[in-house]
């Protein structure tokens, strides 16, 4: 229980409305003039005029545009619906000029796409890793734990480099894990106890040096990026009990640690996930205390 205690601690009108009242003209039609009413002279009748009624006729053919002087007036008419048709050629021409080769077209030269991400190599990772650990020597964060059973608890973590970290659990959790530098103490609130143990028999060697390298710390046995993050496995084999294994999980965009998942010596998993990690403030140095 000792060894899986310290593996827990350590996610649209009308269309042509002029059209409709030019078809019934106002002018008087000759039919209709009556010439018994008009007085005759020298025995003839007056005539209705029908001189009066052509300026009618004109009136209604220039409504029209379909007769007599109205049908030549149309004719220019068609002229101007003409060069409109020629337009889009012209329209066309130019757009044809501006195709020529050697000129600059927007659409048939568009802007050079941008050349996709490099994928990340195992030693980049690696290297990011390490930026990440190595930007600052503190660190807070919010955790939340799956122990072995898959019970959940959370807490806070502190960290200030080399060697001081504190798991603060929340309750109802009664387990607390202090680093002082020189070595970790399990504590358990409820049962008042507290076990020791080396820091170098911890799992946790990447969160504890003052200079972090993984590749000289631990034995990395892989790396794997995808799009969900950048995972590296670790095979430890100084941990207390025998060789652990870990799993260090990377944001692919920030490389922040987002998780680590320890496999303690028994095959006992826990998995710790990360949120509002901030490496600027410091803690408290009497966070780190151990009491004898």
């Amino acid at each position: 229980m000792k060894h899986t205690a310290l593996a827990i601690a350590l996610a649209c009108a009308l269309a042509a409305p002029a059209v409709a009242e030019e078809a019934t003209p106002t002018a008087p039609k000759p039919a209709e003039a009556k010439p018994a009413e008009a007085k005759p002279v020298e025995g003839k009748p007056i005539e209705g005029k029908p001189a009066e009624a052509k300026p009618a006729e004109a009136k209604g053919s220039e409504a029209k545009g379909s007769e007599g002087k109205g049908s030549e007036a149309k004719g220019p008419e068609e002229k101007p619906s003409d060069a409109k048709s020629a337009k889009p050629g012209k329209k066309g021409a130019k757009a044809a000029a501006a195709a020529k080769p050697g000129e600059p077209v927007q659409l048939a030269n568009p802007a050079t796409p941008p050349e996709p991400a490099k994928p990340l190599t195992r030693d980049e990772a690696l290297k990011r890793a390490n930026a990440f650990f190595n930007a600052s020597p503190v660190m807070t964060a919010d955790f939340v734990q799956i122990g072995a059973d898959g019970l959940r608890s959370e807490g806070k973590l502190h960290v200030q480099r080399a060697g001081r970290v504190r798991f603060e659990y929340a309750q109802p959790a009664t387990m607390e894990v202090v680093a002082d530098g020189a070595q970790v103490a399990v504590r358990d609130r409820k049962l008042n106890t507290q076990d020791l143990y080396f820091i170098n028999q911890t799992p946790l060697k990447f969160l504890m040096k003052e200079k972090i390298d993984l590749d000289k710390d631990v034995t990395v046995q892989d790396v794997q990026i995808d799009d969900s993050g950048v995972t590296i496995f670790i095979e430890d084999k100084a941990t207390f009990g025998g060789t652990s294994h870990l799993r260090l999980i990377f944001d692919p965009r920030s490389f922040k640690l987002k998780q680590w998942q320890v496999k303690d010596p028994q095959g006992y998993e826990t998995l710790i996930t990360l949120f509002n990690i901030d490496q600027t403030k410091t803690p408290d140095p009497a966070l780190f205390k151990i009491s004898k």
